[in-house]
């Protein structure tokens, strides 16, 4: 996918005299796999006569090569609805489910919403709208984007990429434990609904039963713990155990999804976010007209919202507030560069912004209605209170969520349409981390991968496929969590970070904004000037310093971690974080000329060959 006006054949050769249509004048986008190779078109030019005094001279049985030169345009989403839903469904995932509701009541309830919302405001959506924006200006991913913006910076999306691949390695794994429950609940009794199992043990008991005690093991746990993972066969990081067959094949399944979801770019991504993105609001409006009808639900609704004033004193409930907006939007894994790369160049990406963050925040809010009001449920019936019920991460969807389900009437219908909704929240996450890279890597290098990308499509999966494989080993959840927290957790923090001084510090501001107004119009206004200099980049610093002051704290207390595995843990971040100083050495020792000066303008400013990005300018490179 060559868009650049220069062309380099190896050899000299005659081009055509027609003058390239500007990438924005056709709503008619050639084919992402379309050769741009300059290849003889079959035509062969006779030798010119001698009697032309302009001719060269040629030798016996020479002839001139003329080539046609036509530069194609970048891919387009087929319909605006199409990139809000890729856009949304990237944003709404399963921490949306998982997280969010946990950590609001856990930091006071209603008055969590208080720091949640002050970030979301001043923190989060300026980042967001950061993102679509230089998309959309700059069409291109998140590697040929630095030599507009900073060329010595470019190490941010190598440092994203390898980071969207260690999120493939375990994110996938997680929807591949939905698929095994999606499978397991087409029966006529839900497999966790009683103790009578081969897989279950003498501590085994009913939450319903009256001898429940914290000895025993609810049938849920159990069959997650024991049934799904085998996890007693492994003894965590020390002994990991083989490859269980069985989760093997659900995860297989997921990467054969996500293939056939990814591999022709947008023009099938954008029609499978229709089912993935909106699937997942049908199943939660469903499930919380099932919750709020159960007994005990309004005193669930109740422990959710009832705000505590007195716990904003704490630090950590605004850290948390700040973490959860991050973490919940997305910027910097380089999915939003991807996806706003394929608008319409005039397309209004701050109305986007608005729209798609504001219903990822009430998305959150929904789902907490649709879990709380089952733990009230569930604190009714086993006559406890309900911070006794409740659970955080994979725990509450895959065990809380399925005890209660196996409770209701009509169980196996519940079980079925819930797991498909984790799955669809999954998926659409994953199609946004993996086609960040996917697109990163087609734009920087469009002959090699670009004109490939159904092979080189299948090649990535198949590696991150191969990586995965220790997620699914006996111990694999350990290594689950540990990846969770030491892949993207930590470095996507300080990456993010050096994203946004290389746009608002080094490219500046003032620039930004005039590339906004190019697009829309109107500059930002003076509060998204004055977040983009001071306030976000505050924002993500301060996020990352309490991240690495409480990393033991993210890992949680349910699994041992032996004392080595910090170490290895600290290497998978730096493995990330030292791409972009190393490309800052690499650029300013090795690919830049002159003297200190001249070195420093190469590697800092953007460079001049790259050509106009305002529509119907010559020269230009998207």
């Amino acid at each position: 996918m060559d868009r650049s006006g220069n062309s380099d054949f190896g050899g000299a050769a005659a081009t055509t005299g027609r003058s390239n249509p500007a990438p924005w004048s056709d709503d008619k986008e050639s084919p992402n796999n379309e050769d741009d190779s300059n290849e003889d078109d079959g035509d062969h030019s006779t030798p010119a006569k001698v009697t032309d005094p302009l001719a060269p001279k040629l030798a016996n049985n020479e002839r001139i090569l003329v080539v046609s030169v036509t530069e194609r345009t970048r891919e387009t989403w087929g319909q605006k609805a199409e990139f809000l839903l890729a856009v949304i469904g990237f944003a709404v995932d399963l921490g949306n489910v998982w997280r969010f509701p946990y950590i609001c009541y856990q930091n006071g309830g209603g008055a969590f919403l208080v720091p949640y919302c002050l970030f979301l405001i001043f923190g989060g959506l300026p980042l967001f709208y950061m993102e679509l924006a230089l998309g959309q200006f700059h069409r291109c991913g998140c590697l040929s984007i630095w030599k507009r913006i900073c060329p010595a910076l470019k190490g941010v999306g190598y440092a994203i990429c390898l980071i969207d691949i260690y999120m493939g390695m375990y994110y996938n794994t997680i929807i591949g434990w939905a698929v095994y429950y999606l499978f397991a609940s087409f029966t006529s009794k839900l497999p966790w609904t009683s103790c009578d199992n081969p897989w279950n043990t003498e501590n085994c008991m009913q939450v319903t039963s009256e001898n429940f005690t914290e000895l025993a093991t609810s049938p849920a746990k159990e069959f997650f713990e024991r049934k799904v993972l085998e996890s007693y066969k492994g003894n965590g990081l020390d002994f990991m155990g083989p490859v269980k067959p069985t989760l093997a094949l659900c995860v297989f399944g997921v990467f054969v999804l996500v293939y056939f979801s990814l591999w022709k770019g947008v023009r099938s991504a954008g029609k499978v976010v229709w089912v993935t993105a909106l699937a997942p609001y049908v199943v939660l409006i469903i499930l919380l007209v099932r919750g709020v009808s159960l007994p005990g639900a309004d005193e669930g609704i109740k422990y959710y919202l009832t705000p505590e004033w007195h716990k904003l004193k704490n630090s950590k409930v605004w850290i948390d507030a700040a973490s959860q907006i991050f973490f919940s939007l997305g910027p910097g894994f380089g999915t939003l560069l991807a996806l706003s790369s394929y608008n319409k160049f005039n397309n209004n990406c701050y109305r986007d912004a608005l729209i798609t963050s504001s219903i990822n925040c009430l998305t959150s809010f929904l789902a907490g209605f649709v879990i709380f009001s089952v733990l009230g449920y569930m604190a009714y019936v086993q006559k406890t209170s309900i911070d006794k019920v409740g659970l955080e991460g994979p725990g509450l969807v895959f065990i809380v969520y399925p005890e209660a389900i196996a409770t209701m009437s009509g169980s196996v219908f519940w079980s079925i349409i819930f797991f498909l909704m984790l799955i669809t929240l999954g998926l659409d996450s994953t199609f946004g981390g993996l086609e960040a890279m996917i697109t990163a890597l087609c734009d920087e290098y469009p002959r090699v991968i670009g004109r490939r990308r159904e092979l080189f499509v299948l090649l990535l999966l198949a590696f991150i496929f191969l990586c995965a494989l220790p997620t699914m080993t006996y111990g694999g959840v350990v290594l689950v969590n540990f990846l969770n927290v030491y892949g993207p957790g930590l470095a996507i923090l300080f990456v993010v970070f050096v994203e946004a001084a290389g746009v608002f510090w080094f490219y500046g501001v003032d620039r930004f904004s005039s590339d906004v107004e190019q697009m829309l119009g109107s500059k930002p206004g003076l509060f998204w000037r004055i977040c983009w200099t001071y306030i976000s980049p505050v924002f993500l610093l301060t996020i990352f310093i309490f991240s690495i002051m409480g990393y033991k704290e993210m890992l949680g207390e349910e699994y041992y971690y032996p004392d080595w595995s910090y170490q290895v843990g600290w290497a998978v971040t730096c493995s990330s974080v030292l791409c972009i100083p190393m490309y800052i050495i690499y650029k300013f020792f090795f690919a830049s000329k002159g003297g200190c000066r001249q070195r420093l303008q190469e590697s800092f400013l953007p460079e001049d060959s790259c050509g106009s990005v305002v529509p119907g300018q010559q020269g230009t490179s998207v």
